[in-house]
């Protein structure tokens, strides 16, 4: 069976071809009266010979003008019929040809009498124009049987004036209903009966089809006949109607069409055929920034929203994706700049001239009054997403020095600053160094890219310099997204030292773990060749860890030794993976050549001597592994379980909940692993280190919700480690528990003092960490939840893996927006009891609480843009432009309303989730599934 039914266009890298194969037709001799009036006529080659020397030139012609030079046959001698059977190359692949791609055919004839005294002597004897694709946006193939215009050269127009199938011709006044035959029509699916038996698709027979081609030769040459009596008729009465009359409109125009209908002469072509139909593909070029930009906001509801200007085309010259009104002279939309321009030019010059150097310290000492002060505050309140009014930019600039005492303002101030204007760039350049000292997450606003100004952003790095390397390792893998916005001279060795390449390199050189992550940040970054991928960003990525190397060699060689063997390692671990994913083998073959693979001295692994710090966290440093507790899991990319043992392991004495702890405390300390190829895990990554960040932010605010952001690290763009947390999918609890996790909570935690039989501890770390995953998903907009990607640990940690899908998108219809299902709930002891009302406070307490945050999330999220992260780059695709992603998150935060009415909103997508039936019923189609497939 084929494992596809047709190509693209794009994918077929192959030269336009036809093949001239034979002409039909009977001429009408010219009359002698004619001849004594034209005597010229008399000298071309068809009026002497009937079967006189004819040639044929094919061009590309596209949007009404030509592509390429033409093609043409040689000159041939015939004896009886026109044929040439040639094939004509043109200078034109098929992958490059627009939809409205023609084939301008034209047959020519020979003349010693050029016409207007031209040097060629050839006048054109008919022409014809097939269009490459057919209405449906197919690839024409094989057969092609092309109407021949008389004495009229090929018009490759759009629409053209020559097209191969000719339109229905309109009547005129005195003229009769056009006459039919039903030869002809019966001729007509004979003729595609012909196409489908020399495509194979009906079944040949020698001797039968010898008969019908007889019968139907003799059935076009009575239909001929006919139609040349026809045609005889028509043009006697037209002329007896003119003489009759004294009409002499359109005459000429009427004589050319008798002459074909009367001659009839059809033009045979082959084009080259293939096994499967070839459907155009269209290149999509961006969208210019203006256009982007205007797509990004609401164009209903803008101020200077205009509708497309209308533009009515002369004939001939009409586009190809375009509405037709008349064919003739159709109506298209014009791209007008001006449309997507969002200040009013007057209003620009205003400003120009407000700004100028004549006033530049005009406003140095003003102050706002109350009236104006309140506007500031209210200005000042804005999101990083709020755009700002002509008005409130003005204001800002007026009291941009008083604002230079508010952290608050720099932003603001810096979006209302022309940076086009060298007079307001100076000014900017000398006011933001005695800026009062941003907060962290205005440092990641001025790092995105909206600014380019070298100054801004190297204040935004200065305050970088203050943060803490923990801190500092939250943000590292945006602010590595974010070099992609700086500007580099690329003749220039080394970094500037207000770069943020520089800061990232020094600070990373000085602290391992920072550098850990740096580095592999950086080599995911440069082997990274997917289609989206920029090749300027591999090179400025690929100089970056060349510097980060050279420094580690001057300031810390053991760093990058340990670095070295960390690639060695995992590249030994990619290797083994490959061979057990792609093995035929069964499962338990395969686990038994995992164990092997890992015992083998060979791969350096059963023993690791010195210690080697672990990539995905290098706090713990591993001694070896332990080959023999090694696993695969039921997958089909065959995901390796491995276990490392733990030479030492810095962890915190006062994280109870981490898992860490527990494994330190066994008997043989041990890091349990996922390691996997063939999947992407930055966007993993990306959720995880979010959820990171949030159980941090809730942490600040005293709210413990026992989140369990485990490690996860991509190795390479198809390739990652996870850390491994035991635990229990809610699948698993639901088929042995009877859908029970109070249940599976009591097996080992059971007190009958505490609440619903569970003890106190562990059932309020079920509470709390349902209600911080559920909030943080909401946030993140995290899709494609079943009970296999909700895991429950045994000391009631509840929490998601898999974030395969986020940003609202999701792969099942009707999803819920928050996964709150039957058997969460009945942990809580149902709708109704007192855990359930605490874990509604701890939802709304959480969230509440995240949204005075929400701007840090959104300049995250601001720097991901050009990511490669998918549902990121699919969601900016999809909305534009720049900042898809970052509306989507602040949709979810609800920062358009109070507090109040957002926890009212939350309260109400809460008791949607719970009260959901599409989603029990996917479970149980999910479930269905997975048994099917075990």
């Amino acid at each position: 069976m084929d494992t596809y039914t047709f190509a693209t266009s794009k994918q077929v890298d192959f030269p336009v071809c036809v093949k001239i194969n034979h002409l039909e037709g009977k001429q009408t001799p010219v009359l002698f009266s004619t001849l004594l009036r034209h005597p010229e006529i008399r000298h071309i080659g068809s009026v002497q010979n009937p079967n006189s020397e004819l040639y044929v030139t094919a061009q590309i012609w596209a949007e009404s003008k030509p592509i390429g030079v033409h093609s043409q046959t040689p000159h041939m001698f015939f004896k009886n019929t026109r044929t040439w059977n040639r094939w004509l190359e043109l200078p034109v692949s098929i992958k490059d040809c627009p939809i409205t791609t023609q084939i301008a055919v034209t047959v020519w004839d020979l003349s010693p009498l050029p016409l207007n005294g031209s040097l060629d002597h050839a006048v054109p004897f008919g022409g014809t124009t097939i269009t490459l694709f057919d209405d449906e946006g197919v690839l024409r193939k094989g057969r092609q049987k092309c109407k021949l215009y008389r004495k009229r050269s090929a018009d490759g127009a759009y629409p053209s004036t020559t097209p191969h199938v000719p339109r229905p011709r309109r009547r005129r006044k005195d003229e009769g209903p056009p006459t039919s035959f039903p030869e002809e029509e019966e001729l007509k699916q004979l003729e595609d009966l012909f196409r489908k038996h020399e495509m194979n698709e009906i079944p040949q027979n020698d001797w039968l089809d010898q008969l019908v081609f007889q019968k139907v030769g003799r059935l076009a040459r009575e239909v001929d006949d006919k139609a040349r009596k026809g045609a005889a008729v028509r043009q006697a009465e037209r002329r007896k109607a003119i003489a009759a009359n004294g009409e002499s409109n359109d005459q000429t125009d009427g004589a050319e069409v008798d002459l074909d209908e009367e001659e009839r002469f059809t033009l045979h072509i082959d084009l080259p055929r293939f096994d499967f139909p070839i459907v155009f593909e269209d290149f999509s070029y961006e969208a210019p920034k203006l256009m982007r930009d205007f797509q990004s906001a609401n164009p209903a509801t803008g101020p200077n929203a205009k509708p497309s200007p209308e533009v009515r085309y002369g004939p001939g010259i009409a586009a190809g994706n375009m509405v037709v009104d008349d064919e003739d002279y159709p109506v298209v939309k014009m791209f007008d700049p001006e449309q997507f321009q969002k200040e009013n030019p007057c209003e620009q010059k205003h400003r120009r001239l407000v700004r100028s150097d004549r006033n530049a310290y005009f406003d140095a000492d003003q102050k706002p009054n109350a009236k104006v002060r309140d506007e500031l505050n209210e200005i000042l309140a804005y999101g990083p997403t709020q755009e700002l009014t002509t008005a409130e930019k003005e204001t800002l600039w007026v009291f941009r020095r008083h604002l230079s005492k508010d952290k608050r303002a720099l932003t603001k101030v810096v979006k209302a600053t022309d940076w086009n204007s060298p007079h307001e760039v100076k000014q900017m350049n000398d006011l933001i160094p005695k800026w009062a000292e941003i907060d962290i997450d205005s440092a990641l606003e001025l790092l995105g890219p909206d600014f380019d100004n070298a100054v801004v952003r190297g204040y935004a790095v200065e305050r970088l310099r203050k943060a803490e390397d923990d801190e500092l390792q939250l943000y590292l893998l945006q602010l590595v997204q974010a070099l992609k916005f700086e500007r580099y001279d690329e003749d220039e060795e080394g970094f500037p030292d207000t770069s943020l390449a520089k800061f990232l390199i020094e600070r990373a050189a000085i602290n391992f773990k920072l550098g850990n992550y740096l580095h592999w940040f950086l080599m995911v970054e440069c082997d990274d060749r997917g289609p989206d991928t920029n090749a300027a960003n591999r090179k400025l990525f690929a100089k970056v860890e060349y510097h980060f190397m050279l420094q580690l060699e001057n300031q810390n060689p053991e760093q990058r030794r340990m670095l070295k063997r960390q690639g060695e390692m995992v590249a030994v671990l990619s290797k083994i993976s490959k061979e057990i994913r792609f093995g035929r083998d069964s499962r338990p073959h395969k686990i038994e050549k995992l164990k092997k693979y890992l015992a083998d001295p060979k791969n350096e692994l059963i023993k690791v001597d010195p210690p080697l710090p672990l990539p995905l966290d290098p706090s713990i440093e591993v001694s070896g592994i332990f080959p023999e507790d090694s696993n695969v899991f039921k997958s089909s990319l065959s995901p390796l379980l491995l276990h490392f043992k733990i030479a030492s392991a810095d962890v915190p004495d006062d994280a109870p909940s981490s898992p860490l702890k527990s494994q330190k405390l066994a008997e043989q300390p041990r890091f349990s692993v996922i390691f996997k190829t063939g999947d992407d895990l930055r966007q993993d990554q990306l959720v995880v280190q979010i959820i990171s960040l949030m159980d941090r932010l809730l942490l600040r605010e005293n709210l413990d919700l026992k989140l369990t952001p485990y490690r996860i690290l991509a190795t390479s763009p198809q390739a990652g480690a996870i850390q491994f947390i035991p635990s229990t999918p809610l699948s698993a609890v639901s088929s042995q528990y009877k859908g029970s996790v109070l249940a599976f909570l009591k097996k080992e935690h059971a007190d009958s003092s505490g609440p619903l039989g569970v003890r106190k501890d562990v059932m309020d770390t079920y509470i709390r960490s349902c209600a911080g995953y559920c909030v943080i998903t909401y946030i993140l907009g995290v899709g494609d939840r079943h009970l296999d990607n909700l895991l429950l640990s045994s000391s009631g940690n509840f929490f998601h893996i898999d974030f395969g899908f986020i940003l609202g998108r999701d792969p099942k219809p009707f999803a819920p927006l928050i996964k709150l299902c039957k058997e969460m709930v009945e942990g809580l002891g149902g709708t109704t009891s007192p855990q359930y009302a605490q874990f509604k406070q701890y939802c709304f307490t959480a969230f509440t609480t995240l949204r005075k945050s929400s701007p840090l999330v959104l300049n995250l999220f601001s720097l991901m843009v050009q990511s490669s992260v998918q549902d990121v780059r699919m969601v900016e695709e999809q909305m534009g432009g720049f900042g898809g992603a970052v509306a989507k998150v602040r949709e979810r935060f609800h920062l358009d309303v109070t507090e109040e009415e957002a926890v009212r909103l939350l309260d109400q997508v809460l008791a949607d989730s719970v009260n959901a039936v599409f989603g029990v019923v996917i479970d149980r189609l999910h479930e269905l599934v997975q048994n099917w497939r075990a």
